[in-house]
């Protein structure tokens, strides 16, 4: 299936290998008791790299280590490689040690520099990387890459997800096509603000270090950092993107704005993946905040209404509690204007200048047995809105995080 955008913005089935230059792999490497966990994404030739990642200050050591590795680099990548099932975090030197042989196995294999390659994790806290089990399983990856290979990497990055992310993308730029891909994986601790939540991706453009880096940021800002399940930041939260040129067409400024739009395309449907793939989600929840002082208003009021656990568990019991709604949004610690505010479900407006509508809580209460549901506060306050993305909280998530190391 592909969609179409006016900008000729081309949305196609395909993920992480999608680009040109591409290959990738998966396999068991049995740091999960059974199951796909070790994931090597490769580029052909050296590409330029960025990333954003965690401000948990409580980082894992693949987080320090790609830090650093970009750094040494300048920006520049050949490898990535990620594993599933032990996060690698609060491990001590120990924990350093087995992220930089993971580096440095890989480096050896692919025939590339050490800092060129990008590690990450994904799993329970507190838990010793089996490094041995990573260098036995890395030649088994390597000899697997190849470039159809980019569904079973996302498979290999899985730890609670219910179902991998994948996405793509296809526009024209100075008369070339090029392609932008990705991969993500995230379920639950979900709350980046660069959950677990991990990004990877991909394109066949050459875009020099710097305007690769901005257009991560904005992207990753409005999509990425525009979701929470459960209001959760992870230690090993990171988005990583790789350009390698591969197509031949080259982003300069004249060409940035396309790119940074399909830039975002591809993070927002990975994003939106992940949220609904939140663990035990049932609904996918849009908040929309208008009429906010600012932006960064908007964006305060929009997290704390999404992250309500009043307002995540009325949706899922189909309740059109409007009351849950205003009281989030007037202890949001931003402008507030009870007299001006409204309130919608779908569009349904149950709250409007200080006065309850609530002849409309039936229709309300039919839009919220959809899986996709709207919710919409305008603060009267102002004229800028944000937009979060959430799901709802059932029983299963609760169940879910109760039994996670047990």
């Amino acid at each position: 299936m592909t969609t179409t955008t006016p900008d000729m913005l081309e949305m196609i089935a395909g993920g992480v290998t999608t680009p040109r230059g591409f290959r990738a792999s998966g396999v068991s490497a049995g740091i999960k008791a059974s199951g796909l966990d070790l994931a090597l994404l490769v580029s052909d030739r050296p590409a330029t790299a960025a990333a954003v990642f965690t401000t948990n200050r409580a980082q894992a050591a693949p987080v320090v280590i790609s830090r650093v590795h970009l750094a040494q680099s300048g920006g520049a990548v050949r490898a990535i490689v990620v594993n599933s099932g032990c996060a690698n975090a609060c491990t001590g030197e120990g924990g350093m040690q087995a992220a930089r042989d993971m580096a440095s196995e890989a480096a050896v294999l692919v025939g590339c520099a050490v800092e060129q390659v990008l590690v990450a994790s994904t799993g329970v806290i507190g838990v010793a990387l089996p490094i041995d089990k990573i260098r036995r399983a890395l030649p088994r990856a390597v000899h697997a890459l190849g470039p159809h290979e980019g569904p079973t990497a996302a498979r290999a990055i899985m730890t609670t997800d219910p179902f991998p992310k994948e996405a793509a993308a296809r526009l024209s730029i100075e008369g070339r096509d090029v392609t932008i891909g990705g991969m993500a994986k995230g379920s639950g601790m979900i709350e980046p603000t660069m959950a677990t939540m991990l990004g990877f991706i991909t394109t066949d453009a050459e875009v020099p270090q710097p305007l690769l880096d901005r257009a991560l940021r904005a992207a990753v800002d409005d999509t990425f950092n525009a979701i929470t399940v459960d209001g959760e930041c992870s230690t090993n939260d990171c988005v990583m993107i790789a350009a390698n040129g591969a197509s031949g067409a080259v982003v300069n400024e004249a060409g940035f704005e396309r790119f940074s739009r399909a830039l975002g395309s591809v993070c927002l449907r990975l994003a939106l993946g992940i949220v609904r793939g939140g663990e035990g989600a049932t609904k996918l929840i849009t908040v929309n905040v208008t009429g906010a002082a600012s932006p960064q208003e908007a964006r305060k009021a929009a997290k704390a209404i999404a992250n309500s656990l009043l307002v995540k568990t009325a949706i899922h019991g189909g309740d059109p509690n409007w009351g849950r709604l205003v009281a989030v949004a007037g202890r949001a610690g931003v402008a507030f204007d009870l007299n001006r505010v409204t309130v919608t479900i779908g569009s349904v407006v149950l709250f409007k200048e200080g006065r309850p509508h609530d002849e409309a809580a039936p229709e309300a209460a039919a839009h919220l047995q959809n899986d996709e549901v709207v919710t919409t506060v305008d603060l009267g306050s102002g004229d800028a809105s944000s937009t979060v993305w959430t799901c709802d909280l059932s029983a299963e998530y609760v169940r879910i995080n109760a039994d996670y190391r047990t």
